[in-house]
């Protein structure tokens, strides 16, 4: 029987999100991949408990995760069944409706009775009553915003959501979906971006400024770039590689040489501060306070727990972030 370190909570720092009374780990765990059947048990198992017992208490998820999609929710479902149940209050839970789950016209985007449909097949497979925040995956072209938002207001009025979310919204996309929870009653509580040093779309397209204005808060996926500011790539592309494999979110053409000079560069940078390329990437994207937590995946406790040092130094000077966007920006 597992049971959580008592002193999990000494050293993780926790930020409030926007204006809620919800705070977040600086760091939370994302179960996007590692988390499939291809995946020893034991292994996603000691990662979720390792990263608990070092404060990360936000599990994100999504309901095509896995691979296949919908089994990373399985495998959390019967983690949390085998070692968490005694802790559920003292974790964030959260999931996301909008990608293709099942065949026909109402197996993705937002309509409300994908949406609905979605979380319930959510809560099954995780063997949850509600979940902490239930996110709108990506913005539908076709379903008026005013649905979507409903559903996931109702999500809230049936009491299986606590808060919600939105994720790969423009800034224009997010201050009417705020608008229009607002009028519901159901406030937005964070935005999902994907945001990195080596992609600064939040900052450029006004998104940050905009949830600054809204008080609404944010958590950054990808920040590690898709492993490309892991380290693993300053020597080129490793066999056992995202890249070398021709992942749809990292190919080997993406790897250029150029990009792996001003990769090794930004390593000499890491290395003067005292840490690993991934710990000031992530040190990087919590450097301001703008954003509210940095998702990371783990394949592994040992890398997990590298990712979680990164907490140890999260300032940096104005002569470093010049020369961290010099190097990216060319």
């Amino acid at each position: 029987m597992y049971t959580a370190h008592p002193d999990r909570y000494a050293e993780m720092p926790y930020r409030r999100t926007g204006r809620s009374g919800l705070k977040l780990p600086a760091l939370s765990l994302g179960l996007w991949h590692n988390f499939g059947p291809d995946r020893p048990v034991e292994t996603q198992r000691a990662i979720l408990r390792r990263a608990f017992d070092l404060g990360v208490t936000h599990f994100d998820l999504a309901n095509n995760y896995g691979p296949p999609p919908g089994s990373a929710e399985s495998a959390l479902g019967e983690a949390l069944k085998a070692d968490f149940a005694p802790y559920r209050d003292e974790l964030v839970i959260s999931t996301k409706a909008g990608y293709l789950m099942w065949p026909g016209p109402y197996g993705e985007w937002g309509s409300r009775k994908y949406v609905l449909s979605s979380l319930d097949q959510s809560l099954s497979r995780m063997g949850l009553d509600y979940v902490d925040v239930f996110y709108s995956h990506r913005p539908d072209p076709e379903t008026p915003l005013e649905e979507t938002m409903g559903a996931l207001h109702t999500a809230v009025q049936q009491g299986k959501a606590l808060y919600v979310g939105v994720s790969n919204y423009s800034p224009e996309q997010t201050r009417e979906a705020a608008r229009i929870l607002a009028d519901l009653g159901t406030p937005l509580l964070i935005h999902q971006p994907r945001y990195s040093m080596l992609d600064r779309r939040p900052e450029t397209s006004g998104l940050l400024d905009t949830l600054d204005e809204l008080k609404v808060g944010s958590i950054a996926y990808s920040p590690l770039e898709q492993g490309l500011l892991t380290g693993r790539y300053l020597n080129g592309i490793p066999e056992d590689s995202r890249a070398a494999s021709d992942s749809p979110f990292l190919n080997s053409d993406a790897v250029t040489e150029e990009l792996v000079g001003r990769l090794r560069t930004l390593n000499e940078i890491a290395a003067s501060r005292g840490q690993s390329l991934a710990q000031m990437a992530l040190g990087w994207v919590l450097r301001q306070g703008r954003v509210t937590s940095a998702l990371v995946g783990a394949s592994s406790p040992r890398q997990l727990e590298d990712s979680v040092a990164a907490i140890g130094n999260l300032d940096f000077d104005a002569d470093e972030l010049a020369r961290i966007d010099k190097i990216v920006k060319g």
